[in-house]
């Protein structure tokens, strides 16, 4: 599998969309990498991971390709990671040239509702995946599990497999709910790749978003129950400018830890 970050920021992007603060500063001066747009990924060019509200800046600037898209993948109901309306956009009259064949949107109950009534128009299948049940979302297979997140957005982490390589996407959360990790206990899944919830830079943070203390103990966690071992690579990403620190800071603070930044493709 191959991952590509398209956007690394959380809701209000870095620099903030209307803020002054040094961080924003900061990041405006230096540019390039400490410049983060909304949080969305891709695997393989056909799964995508989040609809936010620049989905069309990465398709213009950002090589993000989403007539070849096979099925989307919601982390959960905020606007900063699922905006359904741009599901209009894949219907007919307006999407020409590309397969019109009718793809899976997959997340939460919520999530597929909010798709149905937004994107009948689009050529989408919604569907509702339930915490703990593996499916299959555009040859993907994927399970959702609950995330320490605002519950009224039903927030999921995903475990993504496909041709032996494993993924645990963990987005918008903080340290994993109770269940989730009983869960991650009895599954024997060897993770590949793990990205984590870094939104808080380098701040300790546990509950709805992490900082850096909390995925390094993440991490211990997931190494102490055999769910990572020494060929796991760990990345950190959806980063606030209320955590205080740019990419090359990010780097300095965290050299244990990949640091995303919009563009980052890595071979899983």
């Amino acid at each position: 599998m191959k991952l590509k970050y398209y956007g690394t920021g959380a809701a209000e992007g870095w620099p903030g969309l209307f803020c002054r603060c040094d961080a924003c500063a900061k990041a405006r001066a230096e540019g390039g990498r400490s410049i983060r747009t909304r949080s969305q990924a891709a695997l393989d060019g056909t799964l995508l991971i989040d609809l936010p509200p620049d989905t069309y800046q990465h398709v213009l600037y950002g090589g993000l390709d989403l007539a070849a898209i096979r099925g989307i993948l919601i982390t959960h109901d905020h606007s900063d990671h699922f905006i359904p309306h741009e599901l209009w956009c894949r219907g007919p009259y307006i999407a020409y040239g590309m397969d019109e064949e009718t793809i899976p949107l997959a997340g939460s109950p919520k999530v597929a509702e909010r798709a149905g009534k937004a994107g009948a128009g689009g050529r989408i299948e919604p569907r509702a995946l339930e915490p703990f049940v593996r499916a299959d979302v555009a040859g993907y297979a994927v399970t959702p599990l609950p995330a320490d997140h605002d519950p009224s957005a039903q927030p999921y982490i995903y475990i993504i497999e496909r041709g032996g390589k494993t993924l645990l996407y963990a987005h918008d959360t903080g340290y994993f709910p109770d269940a989730t990790w009983e869960y991650l206990e009895k599954c024997g899944v060897v993770f590949d790749f793990v990205s984590l919830d870094c939104t808080n830079c380098a701040r300790d943070s546990m509950h709805g978003h992490m900082g850096l203390p909390a995925c390094r103990l993440m991490r211990e966690k997931l190494a102490s129950m055999g769910r990572a071992d020494a060929h796991t690579r760990f990345a950190l990403n959806h980063f606030s400018h209320n955590g205080g620190l740019t990419y090359p800071d990010m780097c300095a603070a965290a050299p244990d830890f990949i640091v995303s930044y919009d563009g980052l493709e890595v071979e899983i």
